[in-house]
């Protein structure tokens, strides 16, 4: 309501502007063609003059669109097939959401040509071509794709190489994203399906290097992030120790691995074990006994028993250890062992039954029956052994087991049937 009555007063104004503005500036127009005369006063000349424009305007403006119908014609076609199009495209995303891949596919290729994002189109129809089992159109419709629109390597790339993650075509899909890698660096969508790439072909090398890259893109969590990394240096340890390869590449991996993945008990010993196979039991003992200072572990004691290196300082070593823990049966049997290669056979017999009134232990057993049986008591020797059956046989799965007369009913049955 205010404003109706501002523009009325806003007119009123205007008009009573204009009314004193014709009295004070008076005037006229006169036109002569020949004999012929016009005449009349400047102000309603002037507003014939400017209608008289404005119907000029208005008919050059007709004309042109008259004298142009072809072109005009094909304008509206065009936007009704546009609007057509853009119909059949959302019933063909709806579809496709709705997993009715064949309608899906349909709808989007049916309206690709006149759609105005045919690149969308033609993707969406890929994926339903896809997931219909149907591979060959699929990456027909990519081929098309690629060619609707230009600057679209990068979406095509990334579809086709999710596809070919589908269907198990590992290798080719990490060619494609490692091409695209290079082009886009840390694209996030790239960086997580090479994730997948990697873990697909077991390129442990590949994806360790890639970590800090989907840490640095909160791609993934910390915890998934551990876990891969401990797998992927964990197999690259093993294989490196396996195939024999230079020590210095075992090494080098250790020196590149998180620190807080070399506290890591199982890393630790797979280390160990590849330094010693690649004749560095100096650095792996060092590295055992530094682990065991920082942190104490069944398995990194049993481990350093195991070494060869200075049998009779490591033996000093684990008697340390030994006022701390006196009762650790692992640490009893590892000094037992320290002591066999110092050739102390009556320190090695005390540290074994030590170690087996603490937990009984078929290995200890072993080990008895092994030092009594080469000291020459075999009766003594041939009780550990039988000790260290007992204790692996409780050790094994319950499962059914012969007796003597199912044994004799089976031979049996078995003269029987030879009969």
């Amino acid at each position: 309501m205010r404003k109706l009555i501002l523009i009325i007063v806003l007119g009123l104004a205007i008009g009573a502007l204009f009314g004193q503005l014709m009295m004070s500036v008076p005037g006229y127009w006169l036109v002569r063609v020949g004999d012929t005369s016009f005449q009349t006063s400047f102000w309603f000349g002037l507003v014939l003059l400017l209608a008289a424009f404005l119907v000029l305007h208005f008919a050059l403006r007709l004309l042109m669109r008259l004298s142009r119908p072809v072109s005009r014609f094909k304008v509206w076609n065009s936007r009704s097939r546009n609007r057509t199009a853009m119909k059949r495209t959302v019933r063909g995303l709806v579809a496709l959401a709705e997993g009715r891949w064949k309608k899906a596919e349909k709808s989007l290729v049916k309206a690709a040509d006149d759609s105005s994002t045919p690149l969308v189109n033609y993707l969406s129809a890929a994926l339903a071509a896809h997931y219909q089992g149907r591979f060959d159109q699929a990456d027909t419709l990519l081929k098309r794709a690629h060619l609707s629109t230009e600057g679209a390597d990068t979406a095509v790339g990334m579809m086709q190489a999710q596809l070919m993650l589908d269907r198990q075509q590992y290798e080719e899909a990490l060619a494609i994203l490692t091409r695209l890698d290079r082009q886009l660096p840390n694209h996030p969508q790239v960086l997580k399906q090479l994730k997948q790439a990697y873990l697909s072909v077991s390129d442990w090398d590949g994806l360790r290097r890639l970590m800090p890259r989907l840490g640095a893109q909160q791609l993934i969590s910390r915890e998934e992030r551990d876990q891969l990394e401990r797998r992927a240096y964990r197999e690259l340890i093993v294989r490196e120790a396996r195939e024999g390869s230079d020590i210095e590449t075992v090494r080098s991996l250790w020196a590149d691995m998180p620190d807080h993945l070399r506290g890591d008990v199982e890393l630790i010993v797979l280390y160990a074990e590849a330094l010693v196979r690649g004749g560095q039991e100096p650095i792996a003992e060092r590295l055992l006994r530094h682990s065991l200072k920082e942190s104490w572990d069944s398995r990194l004691v049993l481990r350093y028993g195991l070494l060869d290196v200075d049998a009779s300082r490591q033996l000093v070593t684990a008697e340390k250890w030994l006022q701390e823990r006196p009762n650790d049966p692992d640490l009893l049997l590892t000094l037992g062992r320290l002591a066999l290669r110092n050739a102390y056979w009556g320190k090695a017999q005390e540290y074994f039954e030590a170690s087996q009134r603490q937990r009984p232990s078929g290995v200890v057993c072993a080990e008895l029956a092994r030092l009594f049986a080469n000291l020459g008591e075999h009766q003594k020797s041939q009780l550990y052994y039988r000790q260290s059956v007992e204790l692996l046989d409780k050790s094994l799965p319950s499962l059914p087991q012969p007796s003597e007369d199912k044994d004799v009913l089976g031979e049996g049955k078995e003269a029987k049937k030879a009969s």
